[in-house]
């Protein structure tokens, strides 16, 4: 099954906690503070692997977390750090975050790696908070969460050649006479229901990657057929094949399928209507004249289009010159990667506490994950804890943020449960 998108929850893994210990030996009775660090959480990262060819993997498993860090421990002795959490995705793979809708990164080379969520930092150990005149302290930092969001992965397959036109023109046939890819081919539409890739080999020209992508037909830029669910395989190549059926024998005009095809294209992007384009008259061979074929080429000609083959996938008549003159435009056109625009990139944020500050009678209400994150470091029942408790409200401006709302002396603070009067 050929599986192109995918929706994931990764979740990197949480820092440990910070040590609470004193050093106590026998002849040490009272050695002083000696908790470790708390171990960094498991980053989640996403690693190429060019021996995958769909998202299959993803339609099974949607969630991935990394390894939570470990807790430290006495004699300053540090947690162990989480294993990060690699996960294997096809080449070509467009990674997005979900909430903002911007790309993380397009893996479109080996050896490529995105890290889509870092694990968070390990506590500090209570021997960090040693100073000259608090040389006992009793309290210690939590690790810090690791980063969680959903990302949508999004195959693109490179490929230097994409094989456009309407089902039934012979695009499945071309694949297969041309390299050695075995494509479902039949007389009837959408025969192809997921795009085939194949390398050309034809002897005495430069072997390149070509694609046949299925389902445009007109209105296809708006979902119709198999709509856009293929036209993002065509974004990457560097030329396209435009496969026209030139007998007519499904009643249709050659030239008006070309520009209808065109037109979806330039519907979906007009980056694809820009790309160079070969078009290959296919079905020459049950042509009852050569008119029709010249015809053809006239019209083309006036809408800017110069290189037209005639070409019979039936009995390979035209195929050796249509794949020169694609072997050779290659040559002159350079691989370049797709270009992100800089408001289309993802730009992580730093991970920050916040807090809010709202008023219930005289009682001032402190809320959010900073006050969250404070309470479960210290022990405000101690006075050397409360201390330390107060000169961080300060130094992270809650105090101040109180003063500006009107905070007055004798007025109560709350901080989840806990409760204690401001005093100037």
């Amino acid at each position: 099954m050929f599986v192109d998108t995918a929706k994931i929850f990764v979740r990197s893994g949480d820092g440990g906690n910070g040590s609470v210990s004193f050093r106590r030996e026998k002849y040490v009775p009272l050695g002083g503070p000696d908790g470790g660090d708390g171990g960094k959480g498991g980053d989640v990262i996403l690693v190429v692997d060019k021996n995958m060819t769909t998202l299959l993997d993803f339609a099974y498993r949607r969630k991935y977390r990394a390894e939570k860090g470990g807790d430290g421990s006495g004699s300053k002795c540090s947690g162990k750090n989480g294993e990060n959490l690699y996960i294997k995705v096809p080449l070509g793979t467009v990674v997005k975050d979900v909430n903002s809708d911007k790309i993380m990164a397009d893996l479109s080379h080996t050896g490529d790696r995105c890290l889509v969520a870092k694990g968070g930092k390990g506590g500090r150990g209570n021997v960090k908070f040693t100073t000259s005149v608090r040389q006992a302290p009793n309290f210690a930092e939590p690790g810090m969460p690791g980063e969680e969001r959903y990302i949508s992965l999004e195959l693109k397959l490179l490929a230097d050649v994409g094989l456009v036109g309407f089902p039934n023109v012979g695009k499945s046939t071309l694949l297969s006479v041309v390299t050695k890819a075995e494509p479902k081919i039949a007389n009837y539409h959408f025969t192809t229901l997921s795009p085939n890739l194949g390398v050309v080999d034809v002897k005495g020209i430069r072997s390149f990657v070509i694609a046949d992508i299925p389902g445009i037909i007109e209105g296809a830029a708006e979902g119709v057929g198999l709509g856009t669910e293929f036209l993002r395989h065509i974004e990457r190549t560097r030329i396209l094949i435009h496969v026209v059926d030139i007998s007519g024998i499904e009643g249709r005009n050659p030239v008006d399928d070309f520009v209808k095809i065109n037109n979806e294209l330039k519907k979906y992007d007009v980056k694809l209507w820009d790309k160079p384009q070969i078009i290959a008259a296919n079905k020459a061979d049950i042509l009852y004249d050569n008119k029709s074929f010249e015809n053809f080429k006239d019209e083309l000609k006036k809408l800017g289009y110069t290189r037209v083959f005639k070409i019979s996938c039936a009995t390979r008549s035209g195929m050796r010159e249509l794949m020169q003159e694609t072997a050779r435009m290659l040559d002159s056109i350079p691989i370049t990667d797709v270009e992100i625009n800089e408001e289309d990139k993802f730009i992580p944020e730093e991970k920050k506490f916040t807090y809010s500050i709202r008023k219930e009678g005289n009682v001032y209400i402190v809320e959010g994950d900073f006050v969250d994150r404070l309470l479960d470091s210290v022990n405000v029942n101690d006075p050397d804890e409360w201390r330390y408790f107060y000169k961080v409200l300060k130094n992270k401006g809650v105090i101040e943020d109180l003063e500006k709302k009107g905070i007055k002396d004798g007025d109560v603070v709350r901080l989840n449960d806990f409760e204690f009067d401001y005093v100037i």
